[in-house]
């Protein structure tokens, strides 16, 4: 039973790098997207010994829900399409 539980970190250590060496064959060729499981295994881990790694993949789970602006800053209704070539502008209201 001691010999089992002595190999269980080691085991898992071995785990996801192999898991990890596979993602990253499989990433490079079919140009995959998204989080690899090896590094949300690593982010959950790190969550556990450290609160403020929790914190920061909170935040980044907010930021990935908010919608972007396609020019944050820019007046509205200015806008630019370069698939159609166009561009469009509007005048300010003069009151």
């Amino acid at each position: 039973m001691q010999t089992a539980l002595a190999f269980v970190i080691p085991a898992g250590v071995l785990a996801v790098v192999l898991i990890g060496a596979y993602e990253l064959l499989r990433q490079r060729r079919r140009k995959a997207a998204g989080t690899p499981v090896t590094a949300t295994y690593f982010n959950e881990v790190t969550a556990i010994f450290y609160g403020s790694k929790r914190h920061e993949l909170e935040h980044r789970d907010s930021v990935s829900l908010m919608r972007e602006e396609q020019a944050e800053g820019a007046p509205p209704g200015n806008g630019v399409d370069l698939d159609q070539g166009t561009a469009s502008l509007r005048r300010p209201t003069t009151r």
